[in-house]
C-alpha cells in the first residue's frame, strides 16, 4: 500500500493527537499538578508522532531494498484458479 508523504503526516498526527488526548484524560484523574499533566501529555504526543514517523521510514526503506518487481510475487489469476464459494 502506497501513501503519500502528506497522508503519512496526517495519519501520524491523528494517532499522536488521539494518544495525547487519552494520556491527558488519564493524567487528569491522577493527583498531579497541572504543569506535570501538560508536560507529560505533550511528551507523549511528540513521542508518538516521532515513533510513527520513524516506523514509516523503516518500512519505506525495507520496501526499497526488495529487488523484486512489484508484480513478481503475485500469481496471475485465471478463471480456473479462482476459488468459488457457495
Amino acid at each position: 500500500m502506497y501513501l503519500s508523504n502528506r497522508a503519512l503526516q496526517v495519519r501520524n498526527a491523528s494517532i499522536a493527537g488521539i494518544s495525547g488526548a487519552l494520556t491527558l484524560v488519564i493524567l487528569l484523574i491522577a493527583p498531579l499538578g497541572l504543569a506535570a499533566v501538560i508536560i507529560n501529555t505533550l511528551l507523549v504526543t511528540i513521542a508518538t508522532f516521532a515513533t510513527g514517523t520513524v516506523v514509516d521510514r523503516v518500512v519505506i526503506s525495507m520496501q526499497r531494498d526488495r529487488n523484486l518487481p512489484p508484480t513478481a510475487d503475485l500469481r496471475r489469476r485465471e478463471s480456473s484458479n479462482v476459488d468459488r464459494y457457495r
